[in-house]
């Protein structure tokens, strides 16, 4: 017979809060988090010849592109005394943050779905793994981003006229927030991919499109003179202008380079979106991973 009163170390149950952060079980498999993590990083160009160069060569050839196009040829202008090299390595630095974090937790179930079948451990570990080992991969990039910055401050003609502002001290602030956007879109688009497969084809092209709303390598100004003049719609330009990413973007160009659009309210307007996305996701995450298996 079994007793009815024996206290059980551990309680595995389908049964959840509709929020639940659930930290305290994340931390008591804090080391299967950080082996996701090794993973992430060791195995992402494992089998490549360049190897973790990648890291480099990405940021580099397409901020050498963007200035080649829309600097060069479309006459993009970065504004007074800001490399327009430099100013578009601001951006794709930030934006392929998010666009990794993204990516790499939207296909969450599918991608792990024989090792979920298999054995239990905290689901959320999954893609809160991708956002961190993604993060490192972010600090090598935005040192290269520094070591450019100090090129151009120092050795070139190009005299980078602003110094890096105060609000300096709030980049940890844009970063944090940055990720916890990217996670809670991924955990959305990975909990619908689940019943709608077309869903995951959909998203690498959604977010190439979403690249070109963000103010990845044009400034908001820009946008703004254009809403003015009637060059573009006026509900294009509201899309992008509150767009998070832009947002974002601008706030780091302006921290860094002294050119972009920044404010205290916009900043709180990304937080308040990227908690409340979180939250959706993290709802629609804990419910989805319930019955995935019998729909993947």
């Amino acid at each position: 017979m079994t007793n009815k009163n024996v206290n059980w170390l551990y309680s595995i149950s389908p049964k959840k809060k509709l929020i639940d952060l659930n930290l305290k079980e994340i931390w008591r498999y804090r080391d299967l988090l950080f082996l996701f993590v090794k993973r992430n990083v060791v195995t992402l160009y494992k089998q490549t010849i360049l190897g973790p160069l990648w890291y480099f060569i990405q940021p580099l050839f397409t901020s050498i592109i963007f200035t080649l196009i829309f600097n060069n040829i479309a006459n993009i202008s970065t504004g007074d005394g800001i490399p327009p090299f430099l100013f578009n390595l601001a951006g794709i630095t930030f934006w392929n943050y998010f666009k990794e974090c993204l990516m790499g937790t939207s296909d969450t179930f599918r991608k792990n779905q024989n090792i979920f079948g298999k054995v239990y451990f905290p689901r959320v570990i999954m893609p809160i793994s991708v956002v961190v080992s993604n993060l490192i991969k972010f600090g090598i990039q935005l040192l290269v981003f520094v070591c450019f910055y100090l090129y151009f401050a120092f050795f070139t003609n190009q005299a980078i006229h602003a110094s890096p502002q105060i609000e300096l001290i709030i980049l940890p602030v844009l970063v944090f927030f940055m990720g916890l956007l990217g996670l809670g879109f991924g955990m959305i688009i990975s909990s619908m991919t689940t019943k709608y497969r077309d869903l995951s084809y959909l998203v690498t092209f959604g977010v190439q499109l979403l690249m070109y709303a963000s103010a990845v390598m044009y400034p908001l100004e820009l946008i703004k003179t254009k809403v003015a003049e009637g060059s573009i719609p006026k509900l294009a330009g509201i899309l992008i202008e509150y767009n998070p990413m832009t947002t974002i973007i601008e706030a780091f160009r302006f921290i860094a380079l002294g050119a972009g659009d920044f404010s205290l309210v916009k900043l709180l307007y990304v937080i308040l979106i990227s908690s409340v996305l979180f939250i959706i996701g993290l709802i629609i995450f804990n419910k989805t991973e319930k019955s995935f298996i019998d729909t993947v």
